[in-house]
Order: structure tokens, then sequence, then C-alpha cells
């Protein structure tokens, strides 16, 4: 049976499936998903399936848990969390009641082996925002399985957090940048979010236009007026990264890729993100180049030198 494998919390819940219909996911291997309950003093996660108590022991709860690669702290943060498993049987507990037996590893495993193995750097793929940290963000690429999204593949435009562009349980899209040494997807967005002319299109010298304060030079600000573009302003010490100001927009010089900004309103009073525009969504990069033709500066990405050579 083919499986269309999507991040957790994708999958069809199992909780008010009836006993018909789990045994024929359970034939069919189905991967399923639902809300765990309790991480015991078992060391096992608890659900509930269709009025039936249904358990995952700590080894089934992620891939890598068996061999001891999967701490604790990974496992009891599922509770409360839509979970995706396979059910590996139907048994009787000590009492003589029915219990399932779940198991999130062997669904990662699938998961693995049928989806992910068959990607190569340059690949789209869609993902989830799990968490963020200082350096990154770590998004679900499917069955619960994580990537890292590091800050600098965020966006050409520079950002203080992965907060500023992302937040948790996001949707997003991303492309494959490369696997790291234990096998594993390290992700970009920014090839996504445009080239600077394809940026630079969606503005005209004389507008005025909303922007986020990205760093503060002696010799200028730089501002941010899309994800992937920022321009230059004066030099403005009362700015602080992360603000958002009003812009107008006095020049765009492709030849330089530069925009040269003026700074109309030097505080708005709110915090403001730029929502992600795709500009790719589908299908394999080979190389992607940020930079216009006619600029000595040269900002791109070889994904087929990555595919070559894996890290």
């Amino acid at each position: 049976m083919m499986h269309a494998y999507r991040t957790e919390g994708s999958y069809r819940s199992a909780a008010r499936m009836t006993a018909a219909e789990l045994r024929a996911a359970m034939a069919n291997r189905e991967i399923l998903q639902s809300t765990a309950l309790a991480f015991d003093t078992q060391r096992q996660l608890r659900f509930e399936l269709g009025g039936v108590k249904a358990v995952m022991p700590f080894a089934q709860c992620a891939d890598g848990a068996e061999n001891g690669t999967v701490r604790d702290i990974a496992v009891l943060t599922r509770v409360g969390r839509p979970t995706c498993f396979v059910i590996e049987s139907l048994d009787t507990d000590e009492t003589g009641q029915p219990v399932y037996r779940l198991s999130r590893a062997e669904a990662q495993r699938m998961c693995k082996a049928d989806y992910l193995d068959a990607l190569q750097p340059g690949d789209i793929l869609p993902c989830t925002v799990t968490h963020i940290e200082p350096f990154g963000a770590f998004c679900d690429v499917g069955c619960g399985i994580s990537a890292l999204l590091p800050i600098d593949c965020m966006s050409v435009s520079r950002i203080s957090s992965p907060a500023d562009r992302v937040s948790v349980g996001q949707q997003i899209l991303c492309a494959i940048k490369s696997r790291d040494l234990q096998g594993r997807f390290v992700l970009t967005i920014r090839e996504l979010l445009g080239t600077w002319e394809e940026n630079a299109a969606g503005f005209t010298v004389g507008e005025t236009v909303v922007g986020i304060v990205r760093s503060v030079e002696e010799y200028g600000t730089f501002i941010e007026i899309a994800p992937n573009l920022a321009g230059l302003a004066e030099s403005c010490a009362d700015l602080t990264p992360g603000q958002a100001v009003s812009v107008y927009i006095k020049n765009i010089l492709p030849e330089k890729m530069k925009i040269k900004l003026v700074i109309v309103n030097h505080s708005l009073n709110q915090r403001h993100r730029f929502e992600l525009k795709y500009f790719i969504t589908e299908g394999r990069l080979d190389r992607w180049v940020y930079s216009t033709p006619e600029s000595p500066k040269r900002i791109e990405t070889d994904f087929a030198a990555a595919a070559c050579n894996p890290a």
C-alpha cells in the first residue's frame, strides 16, 4: 500500500475510529494519529483509541529510542500533542482488557524508507516548525522526524532571531540544502523567497512602505522591506533591530543591487513580521542565483554540488 507521508498532526485521527476501522488500519499499516494522554512510570505513552486503551513503549516512541539516542524529554513532551503511529497489535493487558500496541518509531522508519531517503539536495518539501533556538528552527519533515533550518538559511536579509521569520506550528516550504554527518536534513528557505530582481519588482521609486530595521551601522541602517530584500537608509542611533518603521523608496539600483531608503516614521509602535512569499513552490532546484546579472556581488546556491558532496 502506498502512503502519503505528512508532518505530524496531519494524519487521520484514531481517537473516534470504530473497532473495524482500527483493525483495517492495522492490517494496512496505515499511519494514524491521536493525542498522547500520559507518559507513565513504565516509560510509555498512553492513548485511547475508540474507547480502548493504547500504549506506546519507550522504544517505540521514536526511531532511535531503542538504542538510546532519544532522551526522555523528547518523549514526555509529546503528552497533550498529536502523535503519529502505526498499530502493531491488539492484545490484552494483565487484567484481561484489550490494549492496542502502537509504534511511532515504525511510522518514522516507513517515512524514511519510502519518502525521505529518496530526496536529494534541492528538493522542495513541506515542513512544520516545531521549536525555535537562537541558531535556527527545527522542523518536522514527516512523521515527527526533525530537520534543522539554520538562521542564515532563512533569508538573504539578515535577521536577529529565527522568530523574526517563522513561528512554532507554522507550516512552511523548504528546500533540502544538504545532509549532516548523521544523515539528517539541513534545510533552507531563502532560495524559495525570490531573487533580488523578483523582490524589487514589487516596489516602485516614490512609494512609502513598511520596513523592519535589521541592523544599525555607522554608515547607515539596513531595513528589510521583504523577506529577501533590504535597503539602506541614513544612520539613526535611536533605532534597534526588529523595530518597524515606514520608509520612502528614493532609488532602486539593479546594477548595484541596492535600494536607497529614507525613514519617514522612526517608530510604528508595533511589531511587524512579513509573511513568507514563495516564488518557487515545488520540484527540485539545481542552482539558484540571487544576484542581478549586472552586479559584481554573487549570492548563489549550488544544490547539485551538495548532492555530489554530502556533508
